[in-house]
């Protein structure tokens, strides 16, 4: 209570205060409190409030899956927003969407309930499970051939360590270098993403690449945690063939544009270059991804059997799983295929 979680919106620092009441899935119900400093009873430039003839309008897009969270159990959260800003709120039925649109007398009310309901809906994003991510694919044939003999040998020599098995390993034709984790809920929010990554590639890819292909070596092995011999994820390095620090500042400049368009949460100061090879997720899901306890959309926790990895990275330390030409950053789907066995892509660039 005394130290409440501080979340930052639009360049301000909002307290989040939590209420015990019941809400939807027995979750609970959080209420916002605007922190000092704050712009929520004083106009704002963070977002357009419109003058109008019965006083001013302010509209947010706000993905439909997302509006039982602003109307709350049996419209309390809606009708509570609504009194204590003395606004109206308005929001398309169930399924349909389209813009949540906040009207009031008082200007500093309109604010008031709009920020509210953007620290709202911050909180509750981040409880969604991510949709899509930003991908370097690593699947050509080469890289897949390379795995495959990686798996066999690890599975001839280490197969009598405890946790090793053939269910640990990624799906080869799914090898990839995640740059981000998205929650987008809308093809309205899917085309931002695309048009996004379209203005990253005019801004500074092309002209870090210089319009060519990145040659990278996918060698060496490396877990994500403390203790080898407890190991959950191991994953295969990924760097730049000449040395160079191109693809790390391309991934950089890619997450710090997504964070600061909201797309994106922000995780690390700089992104970790690497691709899942074995991840105890697998064991009882093929298709899980690799989780981070700070990513945004958490999913619930999963009891995860480790394996004891001390033999395989010191045996295939510096395995080399191939060179890789990557000509394309794409939005990927989660829990999709395409023809090729990749994940499928909604964009890319």
């Amino acid at each position: 209570v005394l130290r409440p979680t501080l979340i930052r919106i639009g360049g301000r620092i909002y307290r989040k205060n939590l209420i015990q009441e019941q809400a939807y899935h027995a979750e609970e119900e959080e209420d916002f409190y605007a922190g000092p400093g704050d712009c929520a009873d004083e106009p704002c430039d963070a977002f357009e409030v419109e003058e109008t003839e019965k006083g001013f309008r302010c509209r947010v897009e706000v993905p439909s899956l997302l509006y039982k969270y602003i109307i709350g159990k049996k419209g309390e959260t809606k009708k509570r927003l609504e009194t204590e800003t003395r606004t109206s709120i308005s929001i398309p039925r169930p399924g349909v969407e389209g813009e949540i649109v906040i009207t009031g007398e008082q200007r500093g009310g309109v604010v008031s309930a709009r920020t509210r309901i953007d620290v709202l809906l911050e909180s509750v994003r981040k409880k969604q499970p991510f949709t899509h991510f930003l991908s370097f694919a690593l699947n050509q044939p080469i890289v897949q051939e390379r795995f495959l003999q990686f798996k066999e040998q690890v599975l001839e020599k280490c197969s009598k360590d405890p946790g090793v098995s053939s269910s640990l390993f990624q799906n080869p034709a799914k090898l990839h270098l995640t740059l981000g984790t998205l929650v987008l809920l809308s093809e309205q929010e899917i085309r931002k993403a695309c048009e996004l990554l379209q203005r990253c590639k005019e801004d500074f890819v092309d002209q870090i690449t210089g319009g060519s292909p990145l040659t990278v070596e996918v060698a060496g092995v490396e877990y994500m945690n403390d203790d080898p011999a407890m190991t959950d994820v191991l994953y295969a390095k990924v760097h730049m063939k000449d040395g160079s620090d191109r693809l790390q500042v391309i991934a950089d400049k890619l997450v710090e544009r997504f964070v600061a368009s909201g797309l994106m949460l922000k995780e690390w100061d700089r992104v970790k270059l690497h691709a899942t090879v074995m991840n105890t997720l697998f064991r009882k899901d093929p298709s899980a991804e690799e989780r981070s306890s700070s990513a945004a959309g958490k999913s619930p926790c999963k009891e995860r059997e480790s394996f004891n990895g001390r033999n395989i990275l010191k045996l295939f330390e510096n395995f080399s799983f191939g060179e890789v030409q990557l000509d394309s950053v794409r939005l990927s789907q989660r829990f999709s295929s395409d023809p090729s066995g990749y994940y499928a892509t909604s964009g890319q660039l």
